[in-house]
């Protein structure tokens, strides 16, 4: 993203922010309550267009009207609240509204094996065991639900995931498990932009961290070129950026 600006009304939502990621990296997006985090991923993810600027993706400019054009580039999204249907299994959440069929005459049938064929290969992938396939999402924990919700998004192949606050209102036990998947989908070669607001869990995964402040950017820097005490003072303002800005 280069110059890009976003205006509700008066409300300067974002203002002239450039954004990079790249392959197989992990960014941390920072800030505080309406410092513009939701609105530059939501522009990611084409809930909202730029009002200024431009959006690149693999060195080409692209404009992206809507969350399947989004998807049709290879940007997938986890939103904090992650729409699983709880009493649904883990396949047919993973699969809901494009669920693979065999033909008879005049009728297709939901294939079920090939739905948990692929289920299973994609936990795998990310080294997620649950005892039981079938069993409602709503007898699940909540870092399973959040591995349910990625492995979704996951089935697309995406190049990009937008992560949002996925550790939000869980267990320490669990927040581990879902930075662990943030770990894996790395390695499996899939960029991640990650929003939390504990910046312990966002330094233990990210290479970089980008901080918003007031819908400015105020910093961009290599996670070991920083510590939490200097994004905070960043973040609120406190100090120009630290030495070690990208």
């Amino acid at each position: 993203m280069k110059g890009v600006s976003k205006r509700f009304g008066g409300v300067h939502a974002l203002e002239k922010v450039d954004f990079s990621l790249g392959k197989d990296e992990v960014v941390g997006l920072i800030g505080d309550n309406g410092a513009g985090k939701s609105t530059l991923i939501k522009m990611l993810a084409g809930v909202y267009r730029p009002d200024d600027g431009e959006i690149l993706f693999e060195g080409r400019q692209v404009e992206i009207h809507n969350p399947k054009e989004a998807k049709s580039l290879g940007i997938e999204t986890v939103y904090q609240e992650l729409a699983l249907v709880d009493n649904l299994d883990i396949p047919a959440n993973i699969f809901l509204g494009r669920e693979p069929t065999f033909r008879i005459p005049w009728l297709g049938i939901i294939d079920g094996q090939e739905m948990e064929r692929h289920a299973r290969q994609i936990l795998e992938r990310l080294k997620i065991k649950i005892n039981s396939m079938h069993s409602p999402v709503l007898n699940l924990s909540g870092g399973q639900r959040q591995a349910v919700a990625i492995s979704r998004a996951l089935y697309s192949n995406p190049k990009v995931m937008i992560m949002d606050e996925p550790t939000a209102a869980l267990a320490v036990k669990e927040v581990n498990k879902v930075l662990d998947l943030i770990v894996q989908l790395k390695k499996s070669g899939v960029s991640v932009i990650f929003i939390s607001h504990t910046l312990q869990n966002t330094f233990s995964v990210s290479d970089r961290v980008v901080i918003l402040r007031k819908g400015q950017k105020v910093g961009d820097i290599a996670t070991d070129k920083t510590t939490p005490d200097e994004v905070v003072k960043l973040m609120v303002g406190a100090e120009e950026a630290p030495t070690g800005v990208v």
